[in-house]
């Protein structure tokens, strides 16, 4: 619609633009012969000018009348109105000294174009040249113009149309797909994908949908498999406790050194649990984003100490040295509980998985403007396929070496997004056997965070 309106504005604009152009240039035409003639009278004798205005005539194809300046016709190229007196509006004011063109419809002759122009000698105006001429031969030739411009605006539509066709079914095609995939989305199968064909703004928009639609998948797996860590980690003690209370009620003669070990086996497993809970909650929070940061000044160098301090009797009871090195004092702003808790996972899990006698280094320094601490073991190592992993919510290397460990399978992943909410990185270099190496890297000017 818009184009076909647009086309039929064209089609008017330039018929009129045409019509008036065409008529501006008979007007122009019949002043110059009207002047010409008005020159040429003025030497010749009446009969004389009878013949010249028929000439004339003739020649322009219009009427010819030579009026004075009483109003009367004293020579007619046609010889009909002779000594017959013309009050028109052209003849009036072309007395007056005025030179003008004016267009008519009469029932008679059809669209007709009247040219006055005044006779003046000696600065007084003696009569006018009136002329007559018939503009139906150029309405028809504006009309077959306009017929033609039509005709190409009628094909040009019908272009259009198929062209618009074409693209609306190119563009609808894809977008009927999209429609389809968000349909089935919906309708919960998120593995949809969108056929990418092109390089346009739908194929943008295809390729969007495709990326959304692999997240939203892969998103809804990690929710499948936390919902079936979460159960399993949750079952496990429950299944635990369940079987040590059972087993207290159906044996009747159990001595009060077996009761008093079974309670204490059911306290551990709710102990286990609460921290599975706890670890659950934290990460909740900071899924959220309700996690608060309560930046304060601190020394790392003081909080490594104390933490060392705390982890120590763990590690003296498998003969694990730890090692502190730092070669200066570092002061930053950074939020000492939640960093303090981040580290205490990692360093607990180099003291849990290094064998007795094993070594622990911890090493605080400065580089490129951060801050960087480095915890080192000699113990098992992770294997190279579980690196990328690590840090996953239940992932774990060996599932029952981290059950009979204590392990939740929590701590790096709350570890990794206390770090980086303090706007660090956390890096893991290991090889089997061999050991493992974690940087914590925080910036040292936290002011701009805070």
């Amino acid at each position: 619609m818009l184009i076909i309106l647009t086309l039929l504005l064209i089609n008017i604009f330039i018929s009129e633009f045409i019509r008036i152009n065409y008529i501006d240039e008979k007007k122009i035409y019949l002043f110059s012969q009207a002047n010409i003639i008005v020159d040429r009278i003025v030497a010749y004798n009446n009969s004389e000018i009878d013949q010249l205005l028929k000439w004339y005539s003739n020649e322009i194809n219009s009427r010819i009348m030579v009026v004075n300046e009483e109003g009367l016709v004293i020579n007619d190229a046609y010889d009909t109105l002779k000594n017959t007196k013309l009050e028109n509006r052209e003849v009036l004011e072309g007395l007056k000294g005025k030179i003008i063109a004016r267009e008519y419809r009469l029932k008679e002759y059809g669209r007709t174009l009247y040219v006055t122009v005044p006779i003046i000698l000696n600065n007084e105006v003696n009569g006018v040249v009136f002329i007559s001429s018939s503009l139906e031969k150029v309405y028809s030739n504006v009309n077959k113009m306009t017929k033609n411009y039509f005709m190409l605006a009628v094909l040009c539509i019908i272009i259009s149309g198929l062209v618009s066709f074409v693209f609306a079914h190119v563009i609808a095609n894809p977008i009927e797909k999209l429609t389809e995939g968000i349909k089935k989305m919906y309708q919960g199968d998120l593995s949809q994908k969108v056929e990418v064909i092109g390089n346009d703004e739908l194929t943008n928009l295809a390729q969007a949908f495709n990326m959304m639609s692999t997240k939203l998948f892969q998103v809804d797996q990690q929710r499948k498999e936390f919902v079936g860590n979460v159960s399993h980690e949750l079952r496990t003690p429950l299944s635990s406790m369940k079987l040590l209370s059972q087993s207290l009620l159906y044996e009747e003669n159990a001595s009060i050194e077996t009761h008093r070990e079974f309670l204490r086996d059911i306290a551990s497993e709710v102990d286990r649990l609460d921290k599975i809970i706890e670890s659950l909650l934290a990460l909740v929070d900071m899924d959220q984003e309700k996690l608060e940061l309560n930046y304060e000044i601190t020394y790392v160098n003081y909080l490594l100490e104390k933490l060392i301090q705390s982890l120590k009797p763990i590690a003296e009871q498998k003969r694990i040295h730890i090692k502190f090195i730092c070669t200066e004092k570092i002061q930053i702003n950074l939020d000492r509980i939640k960093i303090q808790q981040a580290l205490t996972n990692i360093i607990h899990n180099a003291i849990k998985y290094t064998p007795e006698g094993g070594n622990v280094e911890i090493v605080l320094y400065l580089e490129n403007n951060m801050v960087i601490v480095q915890i080192k073991d000699n113990g098992i190592g992770i294997p190279e396929e579980s690196l990328p992993y690590i840090f996953e919510r239940f992932y774990r290397v060996d599932k029952a070496r981290a059950r009979s460990t204590g392990g939740t399978g929590l701590g790096l992943a709350i570890s990794k997004q206390i770090i980086e909410l303090h706007q660090g990185e956390i890096e893991v270099i290991s090889q089997e056997h061999k050991g493992t190496t974690f940087y914590i890297r925080l910036p040292k000017d936290m002011s701009a965070y805070s």
